[in-house]
Protein backbone atom coordinates (compact mmCIF):
# COMPACT_ATOMS: atom_id res chain seq x y z
CA UNK A 1 0.00 0.00 0.00
CA UNK A 2 0.97 3.47 -1.06
CA UNK A 3 2.39 5.38 2.24
CA UNK A 4 0.65 9.14 2.43
CA UNK A 5 0.75 12.06 4.12
CA UNK A 6 -1.62 13.19 6.52
CA UNK A 7 -1.63 16.64 7.97
CA UNK A 8 -4.15 17.31 11.28
CA UNK A 9 -4.85 21.03 12.06
CA UNK A 10 -7.15 22.70 15.00
CA UNK A 11 -7.59 24.22 18.09
CA UNK A 12 -4.86 24.05 21.23
CA UNK A 13 -6.66 21.23 23.50
CA UNK A 14 -9.32 19.64 20.39
CA UNK A 15 -7.70 16.27 20.59
CA UNK A 16 -5.48 16.12 18.17
CA UNK A 17 -2.60 14.78 19.16
CA UNK A 18 -4.48 11.95 20.80
CA UNK A 19 -6.16 11.15 17.20
CA UNK A 20 -2.94 11.31 14.96
CA UNK A 21 -1.09 8.86 17.44
CA UNK A 22 -3.72 6.70 17.86
CA UNK A 23 -3.97 6.43 14.06
CA UNK A 24 0.09 6.76 13.73
CA UNK A 25 0.26 3.42 15.84
CA UNK A 26 -2.45 1.71 14.40
CA UNK A 27 -1.05 1.88 10.41
CA UNK A 28 2.49 1.89 11.26
CA UNK A 29 3.17 5.44 10.20
CA UNK A 30 5.25 7.93 12.27
CA UNK A 31 3.62 10.57 14.31
CA UNK A 32 5.66 13.89 15.48
CA UNK A 33 3.57 16.85 17.63
CA UNK A 34 4.51 19.60 16.36
CA UNK A 35 2.68 21.84 19.30
CA UNK A 36 5.25 19.92 21.21
CA UNK A 37 8.00 21.48 19.37
CA UNK A 38 6.93 24.64 20.08
CA UNK A 39 6.41 24.20 23.36
CA UNK A 40 10.27 22.66 23.90
CA UNK A 41 11.38 25.94 22.04
CA UNK A 42 8.93 27.85 24.97
CA UNK A 43 10.55 25.75 27.55
CA UNK A 44 13.93 26.50 26.62
CA UNK A 45 13.33 30.12 26.52
CA UNK A 46 11.66 30.02 29.78
CA UNK A 47 14.89 28.50 31.29
CA UNK A 48 17.48 30.48 29.62
CA UNK A 49 15.53 34.16 30.48
CA UNK A 50 14.29 34.67 27.33
CA UNK A 51 11.29 36.48 28.65
CA UNK A 52 11.16 40.32 29.49
CA UNK A 53 9.06 41.07 33.10
CA UNK A 54 6.25 41.93 30.72
CA UNK A 55 6.11 38.43 29.76
CA UNK A 56 7.37 39.76 25.86
CA UNK A 57 9.97 38.01 24.38
CA UNK A 58 13.88 38.48 24.31
CA UNK A 59 13.25 38.22 20.18
CA UNK A 60 16.97 39.29 19.89
CA UNK A 61 19.03 37.20 22.56
CA UNK A 62 16.24 34.61 21.41
CA UNK A 63 17.58 34.20 18.23
CA UNK A 64 21.10 33.59 19.34
CA UNK A 65 20.17 30.69 20.40
CA UNK A 66 17.73 29.26 17.97
CA UNK A 67 20.26 27.17 16.08
CA UNK A 68 21.21 25.13 19.81
CA UNK A 69 17.89 24.09 20.23
CA UNK A 70 17.25 20.67 18.95
CA UNK A 71 14.36 18.64 19.19
CA UNK A 72 13.64 14.83 18.61
CA UNK A 73 10.59 12.25 19.48
CA UNK A 74 12.18 9.11 20.86
CA UNK A 75 9.41 5.77 21.02
CA UNK A 76 8.48 5.10 24.92
CA UNK A 77 9.36 1.03 24.71
CA UNK A 78 6.18 0.83 27.46
CA UNK A 79 3.29 2.68 25.35
CA UNK A 80 4.65 2.99 21.74
CA UNK A 81 4.11 6.53 22.30
CA UNK A 82 6.29 9.39 21.31
CA UNK A 83 8.10 11.42 23.88
CA UNK A 84 9.83 14.66 23.46
CA UNK A 85 13.23 15.35 24.04
CA UNK A 86 14.79 18.72 24.13
CA UNK A 87 18.50 19.20 23.44
CA UNK A 88 18.71 15.23 24.63
CA UNK A 89 16.56 15.49 27.89
CA UNK A 90 12.94 14.07 28.37
CA UNK A 91 10.90 17.15 28.41
CA UNK A 92 7.69 15.25 28.19
CA UNK A 93 5.91 16.55 31.53
CA UNK A 94 7.48 19.58 32.04
CA UNK A 95 6.12 20.77 28.35
CA UNK A 96 2.32 20.56 29.29
CA UNK A 97 2.68 22.94 32.45
CA UNK A 98 0.50 26.08 32.64
CA UNK A 99 3.62 27.84 32.90
CA UNK A 100 4.48 26.52 29.26
CA UNK A 101 0.92 26.75 27.77
CA UNK A 102 0.66 30.51 28.65
CA UNK A 103 3.76 31.51 26.91
CA UNK A 104 3.33 29.14 23.73
CA UNK A 105 1.86 30.94 21.63
CA UNK A 106 3.89 33.91 21.55
CA UNK A 107 6.56 31.74 20.48
CA UNK A 108 4.82 30.54 17.69
CA UNK A 109 4.37 34.09 16.51
CA UNK A 110 8.45 34.55 15.87
CA UNK A 111 9.45 34.20 12.14
CA UNK A 112 12.88 32.75 12.84
CA UNK A 113 11.10 29.68 15.04
CA UNK A 114 8.09 29.47 12.79
CA UNK A 115 10.70 29.09 10.01
CA UNK A 116 13.37 26.76 11.97
CA UNK A 117 10.40 24.11 13.12
CA UNK A 118 8.96 24.44 9.42
CA UNK A 119 12.26 23.54 7.75
CA UNK A 120 12.66 20.40 10.86
CA UNK A 121 8.99 19.03 10.12
CA UNK A 122 9.56 18.88 5.97
CA UNK A 123 12.83 16.77 6.60
CA UNK A 124 11.56 14.44 8.99
CA UNK A 125 8.47 14.00 6.08
CA UNK A 126 10.09 13.66 3.00
CA UNK A 127 9.52 9.67 3.22
CA UNK A 128 5.40 9.89 3.58
CA UNK A 129 4.45 7.55 6.08
CA UNK A 130 3.90 10.51 8.75
CA UNK A 131 0.76 11.49 10.74
CA UNK A 132 1.46 14.96 11.70
CA UNK A 133 -0.15 17.52 13.92
CA UNK A 134 -0.24 21.09 14.49
CA UNK A 135 -1.61 25.16 13.45
CA UNK A 136 -0.09 25.04 9.60
CA UNK A 137 0.76 21.51 8.52
CA UNK A 138 -1.83 20.92 6.22
CA UNK A 139 -1.15 25.04 4.96
CA UNK A 140 2.05 25.55 5.21
CA UNK A 141 4.02 22.75 6.16
CA UNK A 142 2.81 19.80 4.29
CA UNK A 143 0.40 21.58 1.35
CA UNK A 144 0.29 18.99 -0.84
CA UNK A 145 -0.62 16.18 2.18
CA UNK A 146 -3.29 13.45 0.68
CA UNK A 147 -5.31 13.46 3.82
CA UNK A 148 -6.07 17.06 5.48
CA UNK A 149 -7.46 17.10 9.08
CA UNK A 150 -9.23 19.67 10.41
CA UNK A 151 -10.08 19.74 14.29
CA UNK A 152 -12.15 21.78 16.29
CA UNK A 153 -14.66 21.87 19.82
CA UNK A 154 -16.23 24.26 21.66
CA UNK A 155 -13.20 26.42 24.08
CA UNK A 156 -15.43 24.97 26.98
CA UNK A 157 -14.77 21.72 25.45
CA UNK A 158 -11.29 21.68 25.46
CA UNK A 159 -10.70 23.68 28.75
CA UNK A 160 -12.58 20.68 30.53
CA UNK A 161 -10.39 18.51 28.75
CA UNK A 162 -7.47 19.90 29.48
CA UNK A 163 -8.06 20.30 33.19
CA UNK A 164 -9.10 16.69 32.98
CA UNK A 165 -5.48 16.05 31.69
CA UNK A 166 -3.56 18.06 33.97
CA UNK A 167 -5.33 16.78 37.51
CA UNK A 168 -5.36 13.30 36.16
CA UNK A 169 -0.98 14.06 36.31
CA UNK A 170 -1.70 15.49 40.18
CA UNK A 171 -1.45 19.10 38.83
CA UNK A 172 -3.20 21.82 40.87
CA UNK A 173 -5.09 23.72 38.27
CA UNK A 174 -7.88 26.08 37.84
CA UNK A 175 -10.66 25.79 34.83
CA UNK A 176 -11.61 29.08 34.55
CA UNK A 177 -7.53 30.03 34.22
CA UNK A 178 -7.37 27.40 31.64
CA UNK A 179 -10.43 28.60 29.92
CA UNK A 180 -9.20 31.88 29.23
CA UNK A 181 -5.51 30.62 28.44
CA UNK A 182 -7.72 28.26 25.56
CA UNK A 183 -9.45 31.56 24.45
CA UNK A 184 -6.23 33.55 24.11
CA UNK A 185 -4.49 31.07 22.49
CA UNK A 186 -7.09 30.82 19.90
CA UNK A 187 -7.38 33.99 18.99
CA UNK A 188 -3.18 34.77 19.08
CA UNK A 189 -3.02 31.64 16.87
CA UNK A 190 -5.93 32.53 14.58
CA UNK A 191 -4.32 36.46 14.00
CA UNK A 192 -0.99 36.02 13.90
CA UNK A 193 1.51 37.28 11.08
CA UNK A 194 3.20 34.14 10.50
CA UNK A 195 1.33 31.09 9.60
CA UNK A 196 -1.49 31.76 11.11
CA UNK A 197 -4.39 28.66 12.08
CA UNK A 198 -6.99 28.24 9.44
CA UNK A 199 -9.01 25.66 7.60
CA UNK A 200 -6.91 24.22 4.36
CA UNK A 201 -9.50 24.54 1.75
CA UNK A 202 -8.88 20.97 0.86
CA UNK A 203 -9.14 20.02 4.48
CA UNK A 204 -11.91 17.54 5.73
CA UNK A 205 -13.63 19.41 9.36
CA UNK A 206 -14.17 17.19 11.93
CA UNK A 207 -15.68 19.21 15.02
CA UNK A 208 -15.65 16.52 18.08
CA UNK A 209 -17.34 18.81 21.04
CA UNK A 210 -19.64 15.34 21.06
CA UNK A 211 -17.46 12.71 20.59
CA UNK A 212 -15.56 10.01 22.41
CA UNK A 213 -12.02 9.51 21.93
CA UNK A 214 -13.08 5.45 19.88
CA UNK A 215 -15.44 7.27 17.86
CA UNK A 216 -12.93 10.32 16.66
CA UNK A 217 -10.32 7.16 16.37
CA UNK A 218 -13.05 5.01 14.02
CA UNK A 219 -13.84 8.47 12.24
CA UNK A 220 -10.17 8.71 11.43
CA UNK A 221 -9.07 5.80 10.37
CA UNK A 222 -12.27 5.75 8.52
CA UNK A 223 -11.23 8.69 6.11
CA UNK A 224 -7.65 6.91 6.04
CA UNK A 225 -8.86 3.95 4.39
CA UNK A 226 -10.94 5.60 1.71
CA UNK A 227 -7.76 7.92 0.98
CA UNK A 228 -5.74 5.06 0.89
CA UNK A 229 -7.95 2.48 -1.10
CA UNK A 230 -7.81 5.22 -4.08
CA UNK A 231 -4.19 4.84 -4.28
Amino acid sequence: MKKITIAIDGHSSCGKSTMAKDLAKEVGYIYVDTGAMYRAVTLYALRHDLFHTDGSIKTDELRQHINHINISFRLDPTTGTPITHLNGENVENEIRTMEVSNKVSPIATVDFVRAALVAQQQRMGEEKGIVMDGRDIGTVVFPHAELKIFVTASAEVRAQRRYNELTAKGQKVDFDEILTNVQQRDYIDSHREVSPLRQAEDAIVLDNSNMTIAEQRQWLKERFNEITAKG
